[in-house]
């Protein structure tokens, strides 16, 4: 298994699919997982200490509100981990980027923008696409995909392309 999807709650999981579709696009193996750092933390802490033996390369994790859900994550494996705050009703999801993004030295989470994660997708995709070409090569394949789809809809508009 080489991601693993880790949500602060089961209402994240309308965002946190959308890095599971890029996943599964790029045939990527990966799982999701509702844990929240509050509420389960020796639940989250058992998981985290399976990392190893399962496999995980890379955590993509989201979390609302407070988020202390991918920081939790980041100070007990040394694997990178990628952020995702989710939108708050309160603001906006301000407070879910703000306490993903600031964390303390020795403990970096790699914040992604809110509720893009799509982009923790494709950035867990170019950390492991380091060390396996095939990857590299689908991911290459995505992105000239993306390219295609805006210069069809220039085209489709009648925009000029230079």
């Amino acid at each position: 298994m080489d991601v693993s999807i880790i949500m602060g709650s089961l209402s994240d999981q309308v965002i946190m699919e959308k890095a599971s579709q890029v996943l599964k696009e790029l045939e990527i193996s990966f799982e999701m997982r509702a844990i929240s750092a509050h509420r389960s933390v020796d639940f989250l802490f058992e998981y985290i200490n399976q990392f190893p033996q399962r496999g995980f390369k890379v955590i993509i994790a989201g979390a609302g509100g407070a988020a202390h859900l991918p920081g939790v994550i980041a100070g007990k494996t040394m694997l990178p981990v990628i952020g995702v705050p989710i939108k708050t009703a309160t603001l906006e999801g301000l407070d879910s980027l703000l306490s993903i993004v600031q964390m303390p030295q020795g403990v970096p989470v790699a914040t992604i923008g809110i509720n893009s994660a799509a982009n923790a997708a494709i950035l867990a995709a170019r950390i492991l696409a380091l060390q396996d070409s095939n990857i590299a090569a689908r991911l290459s394949s995505y992105s000239k995909k993306m390219e295609q789809k805006i210069k069809a809809l220039n085209i489709n508009q009648g925009i000029e392309q230079v």
